[in-house]
């Protein structure tokens, strides 16, 4: 533990800057004279927080920011420690982009899962240190085109499994600048006409939306049952009002971690098959994924599946780079739609990507990467097994249900009272869909273990404690 209690004795309001900016200047100064020692470690994120008076999500995210500048190291269940000097940088600098929501406001975010810091940086910095001494420089100079990306995606298709989505040829894998990217590259791809339909899951990923309308396409909902969509419905849907495209996750439906069933893929596939729609098959958790529920869509629909995937909710959100494996036949079609687009993925993004995937330690960091969210989940569903919860140990988030007297709008609000963001249902439905009261949230891997589980005792403690009501 710290001996130098001397080191906290800072004027926070005084410091101007945000208190969480502050503690953690007071430990980089505290490294420097000396006072924090190699190895040393620091209080728990509770007790640091207790004893100079702020909350236990300023401290969690000062101790975030200096494991992400090598000036800390935490190890879960053994807690932070100070990192050896050859770790630290020599200067910090101010970044240029400065979010609101995580920069001046001392909350645990837990909105959108962040992958935790085990080894992935310190490669991605490798590589691209590796990449600036021998690129080429004409590699540099020149536009992307299909050739300069097949190194990405050889070694991407190399690491597909056949039994998920059928036989793969070079031509049918498109780079895209991630997941995001691939979905409104899609949507130009298929939709045609005047008044365009998409179809998606009556819960799923806003992006689905947000791609939708920047293509001036409507958008219809497909209710779940136990084993997944409806197929009643999506026929009735594909049938009424022209459907050109379903877009979902049959293997984790993001927010309700729930897969489809093989039989229900299958079912929808014949549909699908026979009125001729698409099928985009998200599935941007692959590498987070250890096992599978069944085949994907387009094992079963070649010739009309998009299947989409990223590192970014596995590995890194900075590796800004996407995949899709188009339809047989589809790939050229994509292709022209990114170069229509942008000309392509730049060379900088896709070499630094073949050059992370072909590291022998990219495995173990993977697992590492389970490892943190797997423990962040099991302590999530200790501290809220007595509600109802859809969870998964290889998902960073979960979707909890809420209790009679609770509202999701009025839960979320008195969560960030608590300085706990969570997504609420309505994120994730449609403007006129039903009311679901339930929140979705998604575990953050760039605060200490400590700072989530305490979140989490928050949160069951507001599930226990809903607002009295007076029904008129």
């Amino acid at each position: 533990m710290i001996v130098a209690d001397t080191i906290w004795q800072t004027n926070l309001r005084a410091s101007g800057r945000s208190k969480y900016r502050a503690i953690a200047q007071t430990i980089r100064n505290g490294i420097v004279s000396g006072d924090l020692r190699e190895g040393e470690k620091l209080p728990p994120v509770r007790d640091l927080a207790y004893r100079i008076g702020v909350t236990p999500g300023t401290v969690a995210r000062a101790y975030a920011l200096l494991t992400d500048e090598g000036r800390l190291v935490a190890g879960v269940g053994r807690g932070t420690y100070v990192a050896g000097r050859a770790g630290a940088p020599v200067e910090t600098l101010p970044p240029l982009i400065h979010d609101p929501k995580t920069v001046t406001r001392d909350q645990l975010h837990l909105m959108s899962p962040k992958m935790p810091e085990v080894g992935q940086g310190r490669l991605m910095r490798d590589a691209m240190s590796h990449l600036s001494q021998t690129m080429p420089w004409d590699h540099l100079l020149q536009y992307p085109n299909r050739d300069s990306d097949a190194a990405a995606r050889e070694l991407f298709r190399s690491s597909v499994v056949d039994t998920a989505v059928g036989a793969v040829e070079p031509e049918d894998v498109v780079v895209t600048n991630g997941g995001q990217n691939a979905v409104v590259m899609i949507l130009q791809t298929v939709l045609h006409g005047s008044a365009p339909v998409i179809a998606v899951d009556e819960l799923s990923y806003g992006g689905f939306r947000s791609a939708a309308r920047l293509c001036r396409a409507a958008v219809a909902g497909v209710p779940w049952d136990a084993d997944g969509p409806r197929p009643d419905v999506f026929e009735e849907l594909v049938r009424t009002q022209g459907v050109q495209i379903y877009c979902t996750s049959s293997e984790v439906c993001n927010p309700i971690v729930r897969g489809v069933t093989p039989a229900r893929r299958r079912e929808i596939a014949r549909i699908a098959d026979r009125f001729g729609v698409h099928i985009m098959d998200d599935e941007c958790y692959r590498l987070m994924r250890t096992d599978r529920q069944g085949p994907g869509y387009r094992s079963y629909l070649p010739e009309l599946t998009w299947h989409v995937t990223s590192p970014s909710k596995s590995l890194s959100a900075a590796l800004r780079i996407g995949f899709v494996i188009a339809p047989v036949g589809w790939g050229g079609a994509l292709a022209r739609t990114s170069s229509f687009n942008f000309f392509g993925v730049s060379r900088l993004i896709t070499d630094l990507y073949a050059h992370v995937m072909a590291r022998t330690e990219l495995p173990g960091i993977l697992d590492r990467v389970r490892d943190r969210i797997g423990n962040d989940i099991r302590a999530a569903v200790n501290a809220l097994g007595r509600s109802k919860i859809n969870w998964s140990e290889d998902v960073p988030f979960l979707w909890l249900e809420l209790p009679a007297g609770w509202r999701a709008g009025e839960f979320c609000k008195a969560l960030e009272a608590e300085n706990i963001l969570v997504k609420s249902a309505e994120d994730f439905s449609l403007r006129d869909g039903r009311a679901v009261h339930a929140v979705r949230i998604a575990v953050n891997g760039q605060v200490p273990h400590e700072a989530f589980v305490a979140g989490m005792k928050t949160v069951r403690r507001l599930l226990d404690t809903p607002p009295d009501r007076v029904f008129a």
